[in-house]
């Protein structure tokens, strides 16, 4: 059993493979597209929201198991933790919004005479977004770091000190998260439709970062295990993590109808606005959205033998993970580009560039510690876990 992933040379080969392939597109783009910069800061907002999204959730992960209890999820706990890894890349890119900002939010422009804007104020103004961004990404940070730290602490020790403090943090993340992930969805997306607002919204972000968090942690597992490692990860890990992204991608489509449902029926032009834009002016894209997210899913993986096949369970993985970053993009666009928006070498450059970028991290973070988490007390029952 090889308990230590090494980063290979040839590993970080592939990695500045892809994110020099999104540097190519990138350039290509410049002299054939000629984006505008409302384009260019688009494409930054999206990809730092989908893969902040992805690093956020392996401290959720872990959080929400060990306020919970479990002891399955033990043998795999050090892929969330080296996802959580990536927080801190997200934090100063998020930062670089500033430069965007007047590209991305209405609000931000001064001297504008609307009474809705003028309304929220208050809140919607440039220096206090960012203070709340360094609130938010200075506590996620924090919490996830002394979580890894304690987690590495607990290798060294059978101390059940390092365990109950585990638990702690965790529900002290949790805790904050459950305010945070609300109002970064307010900030960061729904005031982008500055004059519309859903009481759904910041669950339905919730949702898909969930589902985009168990989608990446079930490909990691993979391609570990293809290179040899994770032998005490079984069948009924694989299963449950099968679940998990089966019955998520249907309580995200519960959502994203519920949220649809209400806007639909009520037919108030200020809550239309909303969903009007999308459905007349990128048809396709809502409904594909809609196949990637949930009915692909939702048939693929209706049989139990389907979530334990980690081959198909990977393929499944992939195109909710592509379903989850076309959703983020429509999250985004109509109150950016509108009408006009389209995927092209620039949005394919941007998701390559930051492919490479997030996947140096997480497998740098993986090297760094054995890829089981040694002397937790639920670590037994993770090794003889059964469903």
């Amino acid at each position: 059993m090889d308990n230590n992933y090494t980063f290979t040379g040839k590993d970080k080969l592939i990695l500045f493979f892809i994110g020099g392939a999104g540097i190519l597109f990138l350039i290509v783009s410049y002299f054939i597209e000629s984006p505008n910069s409302q384009r260019f800061w688009t494409n930054i907002l999206i990809n730092n929201l989908f893969f902040l999204f992805i690093a956020l959730f392996g401290v959720v992960f872990q959080a929400l198991h060990k306020i919970a209890y479990s002891g399955w999820h033990t043998a795999l706990q050090r892929i969330p933790e080296a996802m959580s890894a990536f927080l801190p890349i997200s934090a100063i890119l998020m930062f670089l919004l500033y430069f965007g900002m007047h590209d991305i939010y209405h609000w931000s422009h001064e001297g504008l005479h609307d009474p809705i804007l003028e309304g929220k104020a208050a809140y919607l103004n440039v220096p206090f977004f960012f203070i709340r961004m360094a609130i938010y990404f200075v506590i996620w940070i924090w919490l996830s770091r002394l979580l890894r730290k304690n987690s590495l602490q607990q290798d060294l020790s059978t101390d059940s000190k390092y365990y109950k403090k585990g638990k702690l943090l965790a529900a002290l993340f949790m805790v904050f998260f459950a305010i945070s992930s609300s109002t970064m969805s307010w900030d960061w997306l729904m005031s982008i439709d500055a004059h519309w607002f859903s009481t759904l919204y910041g669950w339905f972000v919730f949702i898909g970062l969930f589902v985009s968090g168990i989608a990446t942690i079930i490909l990691l597992i993979s391609l570990l295990k293809w290179k040899g490692h994770l032998d005490f990860i079984n069948k009924e890990h694989i299963h449950d993590m099968g679940k998990y992204l089966f019955a998520f991608s249907i309580f995200w489509m519960y959502l994203w109808f519920s949220q649809y449902l209400l806007i639909w029926y009520s037919h108030i032009p200020e809550e239309t606005a909303y969903f009007a834009p999308r459905l007349n002016d990128h048809a396709f894209l809502f409904f594909t959205i809609l196949i990637l997210n949930f009915v692909i899913p939702f048939l693929g993986l209706m049989t139990r033998n389907s979530k334990r096949n980690l081959k198909w369970l990977s393929v499944m993985a992939i195109v909710v993970l592509i379903g989850q970053w076309l959703n983020v993009y429509l999250l985004v666009i109509p109150g950016t580009i509108g009408k006009s928006a389209e995927i092209g070498l620039i949005e394919i450059g941007f998701v390559c560039l930051y492919l490479g970028g997030f996947l140096f991290v997480v497998f740098s973070s993986l090297a760094k510690a054995p890829l089981l988490s040694k002397n937790d007390p639920l670590l037994e029952e993770s090794f003889h876990y059964e469903t």
